[in-house]
């Protein structure tokens, strides 16, 4: 996995904890969801990484 790689993905789950936490805030079921939704995508785009990168190896 790239730095970048690992960059952009971090920086998604977190963009999604903080919707979900403005959902949360403000009763946006919608807003929350978006979140977690955004979490789940940085987490299964960094497990495709480090399956990548378990077949370079």
């Amino acid at each position: 996995m790239g730095l970048g790689d690992k960059i952009e993905n971090a920086a998604e789950k977190a963009g999604g904890k903080g919707k979900e936490a403005a959902g949360n805030a403000t009763g946006d079921e919608s807003l929350k969801a978006e979140g977690q939704a955004d979490q789940v995508k940085g987490d299964v785009k960094q497990a495709g990484e480090k399956v990548k990168d378990a077949f370079k190896h």
